[in-house]
């Protein structure tokens, strides 16, 4: 007994091909670069495995935006030194809509910042304010009551630049 042919040859090479191609963009962001450092005139990207190579530190808080969980990321101050931003007078924060933060060595030097690369383990999707986001660990319940302002906290961050 012969049964029917449900799909042929051809079509499943071409349903292969379109699944690969649904596909192929979730792979690149997940190795592509996820941050863009400036200095000067001089820009590099960074991909997420380059960022946390710096040691992940992980802390467990409620984000004033509704994420909660487990935040891991990289200590800002040693991000900072690692890629010789350490010594910039003021650092400049962006994100994927233009929102623009500030940070001076002074004010890196009052509050302990995580540049934070994943949630629960896996690596922030933008869904989740990713790629990247910046907190203050410890203020994080003092931001929730609002007595602590969240102003220096961003997120959907793609860019770090140094001056």
């Amino acid at each position: 007994m012969r049964l029917p042919v449900l799909f042929s040859p051809l079509s499943v090479v071409l349903l292969g091909a379109c699944l690969l191609m649904l596909g192929a963009p979730l792979a690149q962001a997940q190795e592509g670069p996820a941050l863009t450092v400036t200095r000067g005139g001089e820009s590099w990207a960074l991909r997420l495995a380059e960022i946390e190579r710096h040691g992940l530190h992980e802390v467990a808080m409620r984000h004033f935006e509704g994420l909660e969980g487990r935040f891991a990321g990289v200590w800002l101050d040693d991000f900072l030194a690692a890629e010789g931003l350490d010594d910039a007078s003021r650092v400049r924060f962006i994100a994927h809509d233009d929102y623009t933060t500030f940070l001076t060595p002074a004010q890196r030097a009052e509050k302990a910042y995580l540049l934070v690369t994943r949630l629960d383990d896996a690596p922030l999707g933008r869904e989740q304010l990713g790629p990247l986001m910046l907190v203050v660990p410890a203020e994080a319940a003092a931001v929730l009551e609002g007595s602590e302002p969240s102003s220096r906290w961003i997120w959907a961050i793609r860019e770090v630049s140094a001056r």
